[in-house]
């Protein structure tokens, strides 16, 4: 019987790709045009109901 070769892969080593450290560049841009989004629609519900 021959010992069993170690299995050396490449992409092995690295960790896996996180959501959120994908995510996390992002808020500042997407944080401020949901609030703008939202303001926009609240003052035109309050333009309609009155």
């Amino acid at each position: 019987m021959s010992a069993p070769k170690p299995q050396h892969d490449a992409h092995h080593d690295a960790p896996p790709a996180d959501a959120v450290e994908k995510i996390v560049p992002l808020i500042p841009i997407v944080l401020p045009v949901a609030g703008a989004i939202l303001i926009f629609l609240l003052a035109f519900i309050a333009v309609f109901m009155a």
